[in-house]
């Protein structure tokens, strides 16, 4: 085949060149995900991923193209600085003296992307930390340290009661309310939300794993950690001016960074005797006998729209993990791996069918 029709031909099956670079990049990952679901038994008749993703749709009108939550973000790029003292607790990559490099997101819950900063009570950040050997660390943060829900069929069930009626295109606050009676466990969310107002920046807010995870040391030391990413600068709550703003939270990043970088301190907090470990609905209690270890510093020196930015196709999956850290029991971190691939998996059928459709 010579050149020109060589061209030719690519031309006329772009579209299908393009679908087929999708279907590889999400064969792995979907199939990894699905049999890790499987084996952990999350998956039933009656719900799996596509049902939860369903249900997160339902509570907005459709966004092709975009993330099913946290639909509204920034792409960030930096670096991890380790200091080593993580090794004491886990044996994994990330944890020995170096630097590694980091793509993230910040964003806010819901999955309408044209939704005001200012409803937003919650701030999340996402990581993937690269580390040698082809490895990776994956991270999925709130600035909240629980889950309002403990499984995936309550969390079924909560999107269900914030479900948009068709006729009003707005919640039904009743259904909500059941809902709240039949999960009282839903309220410990609610409570730290009235004591800690949303912070007035990305820059100024912790953000916490939420879930145990098991690390396991070098001399073979199994302890479950929780972990949080706890900022430089001083923690203020988001004035009413500010609210105002609708993009105020990746205006003011964007300042910020033109000042100079942005770190947070990567801290582990080792579980006690008699805390939880496979429940996100409860936050471990503060005590003078936990052991909390510094154990490095993320720096963030850039920012870049999602639309194109480095983190538009990462599946900030939590429970992908170096060597010498481990997901819990957790239900939840099953359904998430799952819940993400599926997510992912429309946003790309999604994008080729409209590069498809321009061609």
């Amino acid at each position: 085949m010579n050149d020109d029709r060589l061209h030719e031909w690519r031309h006329r099956h772009r579209h299908v060149l393009y679908a087929l670079r999708w279907f590889a990049v999400l064969a792995i990952p979907a199939t990894l995900a699905v049999l890790f679901v499987w084996c952990a038994g999350w998956f039933s008749p009656r719900l799996g991923p596509a049902r939860i993703v369903d249900a997160f749709q339902a509570t907005t009108t459709p966004h092709p193209g975009f993330r099913r939550n946290h639909a509204k973000g920034v792409c960030v790029t930096g670096h991890f600085v380790s200091d080593g003292a993580g090794t004491l607790l886990s044996r994994a990559s990330v944890f020995a003296h170096g630097q590694y490099p980091v793509v993230g997101r910040l964003s806010i819950p819901g999955s309408d992307p044209g939704q005001s900063d200012g409803a937003a009570p919650v701030r999340s950040f996402a990581l993937r930390v690269l580390l040698p050997h082809g490895e990776e660390w994956r991270l999925a943060m709130n600035s909240v340290p629980v889950f309002a829900v403990r499984t995936p069929q309550a969390l079924f069930e909560q999107l269900e009661a914030d479900a948009r009626d068709p006729g009003t295109g707005r919640a039904n606050p009743a259904k909500m309310q059941a809902f709240l009676d039949s999960h009282p466990e839903a309220r410990a969310f609610g409570r730290y939300l009235d004591r800690h107002p949303p912070s007035s920046g990305y820059d100024n807010a912790t953000y916490y794993g939420i879930s145990a995870f098991e690390a396991v040391n070098g001399e073979g030391v199994h302890r479950f950690v929780r972990w949080e990413v706890v900022p430089e600068n001083a923690y203020r709550p988001a004035d009413a001016g500010r609210l105002r703003d609708p993009d105020f939270l990746a205006y003011d990043l964007m300042k910020h960074l033109r000042s100079g970088p942005l770190r947070w301190h990567l801290m582990l907090n080792v579980a006690l005797p008699g805390d939880t470990t496979d429940d996100s609905t409860r936050q471990w209690a503060q005590s003078p006998d936990r052991m909390r270890i510094d154990v490095g510093t993320l720096v963030i020196d850039r920012a870049q729209a999602q639309i194109d930015g480095p983190c538009r196709d990462i599946i900030f999956d939590p429970t992908i993990l170096p060597n010498g850290i481990a997901p819990s029991s957790d239900p939840l971190l099953a359904a998430r791996s799952a819940t993400y691939a599926e997510s992912f998996g429309r946003r790309m059928r999604e994008e080729s069918a409209a590069h498809a459709g321009a061609h």
